[in-house]
Parts: C-alpha cells; structure tokens; sequence
C-alpha cells in the first residue's frame, strides 16, 4: 500500500564513519523510517564517499528501507552492483547523463525502486516526462556534496510544483539538504514526505547516546507531520 505518512531517513554520510553498523541499528531503534546513503565519486560531485562493497557491507545492518542516491556519473555502469549490493531504492540525477530514461528503464529493471534527482538549479520541468517510471522524486536543497550545509528556499515552490505533476499517481517526493525542525514544515506543507537529515539527526549525539538520534528523530518528525496535517 502507497503511504504519504511522513518518513525520516537519516543520511549515514553524517553518522560515525568507525561504527557504521551500530549507527545503523541505533538510528533505526530510535524511530528512523528509512536509511539513506549517498554515493559520490569525486567528480560529478566534489567529494568521494562508499561504493557497492560498502552498501553491501551496510545491507545486513538495515532492518527498514536502504534508499541509495547515487551522485555519479556516469551511472548506468554502476547500477547492477547497486542493486546486487543490496539497495531498496536506487535514486540517480537528471544531470549525470544524457538519457535519464534509459537509466531508470535500467533500475527497474534490476527489480528495486527508482528515483530521479533535480539539483537546486535544474527546473521542476526535467523530470516531467519520466515520472510514471519512478516510484520517488528527490528534491535537493543544496547543491549536492557535502553534509552540514545551508537550506536552498527556491526547493519549495520546485517541490509544489512537483506535487501537482505527480497528481494521484504513488510516487514519494523526497527532500535533502539543510532539513530541520524549522525546514521541514516549509517542504511537507509543498507536498514532501520523505525527509533526509544528516547533521540534524546525529548532531550530539553517538552510539552510546543513541536517545539523542531519537529526540532530533522526533523534533523532525513532529513539526513535519503538524505541517502536513495543516496543510
């Protein structure tokens, strides 16, 4: 059953990068929906981060949903290791390629879920033609990178409009970039349901403290459902 009841998926680019297993299970047990993990190759973005012997070595750990975003390019060589790796969802940019249509044909085909990505500078318009392939549109509200930066503003009236493409068709919108208690009413109210945090997840807390993971969990969570019960 499709279900627009707001998710939290953390983005293990923040968590403790000695104790990936334990983070995971701790963010889990502490209310998170989903796992995210984002892929970068140093050169469609400027930072270098885990390739499929990492995801595979996260998989056993995540108990919820592996949502894997691919900042790479080129990305269709890459998406059956993905896949084999073990990801639910495998999300990759209008921007990394010349065909985005063929590259989510290549996703289902490997029997997980598809998500397209805009960067904060690519239209709304992009993604049009290629929805009734993705199960998830992801909105990024910073220029992808790097964690820990600021909310991008002009994300909200791009999520809007996005929520009035997909109509009533099942397909998540998911944010990422700069998401707080305080941001994250601003997207849900556009139409988002699915929010990565990073920073505002794991900030204060560690393994040993994982309470703190499930009190920014929730603070995120509360404002988040109350603007979507508002809207």
């Amino acid at each position: 059953m499709f279900d627009r009841s707001i998710k939290i998926a953390p983005s293990i680019l923040s968590a403790d990068f000695a104790n990936f297993g334990q983070e995971i299970r701790a963010i889990e047990a502490q209310g998170a929906d989903w796992v995210h993990v984002d892929v970068m190759d140093g050169h469609f973005v400027p930072n270098l981060t885990f390739g499929p012997p990492a995801v595979k070595a996260f998989r056993p750990h995540v108990k919820t949903f592996m949502d894997v975003h691919l900042m790479i390019a080129p990305v269709d060589p890459y998406i059956e290791a993905y896949a084999e790796a073990g990801a639910d969802m495998i999300t990759a940019h209008v921007e990394a390629g010349p065909h985005i249509h063929r590259t989510l044909q290549a996703i289902k085909a490997q029997g997980v879920k598809a998500g397209v990505v805009l960067n904060p500078g690519t239209p709304a318009e992009a993604v049009e033609d290629v929805l009734d392939l993705c199960d998830m549109v992801l909105i990024m509200t910073v220029n992808p990178g790097f964690g820990g930066q600021k909310f991008i503003h002009s994300g909200v009236e791009k999520t809007r409009k996005i929520r009035k493409m997909i109509g009533d068709r099942p397909i998540h919108i998911q944010i990422d970039g700069g998401i707080t208690s305080e941001t994250a009413p601003l997207v849900v109210a556009a139409g988002a349901d699915v929010l990565v945090a990073g920073s505002a997840v794991f900030k204060g807390g560690s393994v040993d403290t994982p309470e703190v993971y499930g009190a920014n969990i929730r603070a995120i969570r509360e404002a988040a459902e109350a603007a979507q019960q508002a809207a």
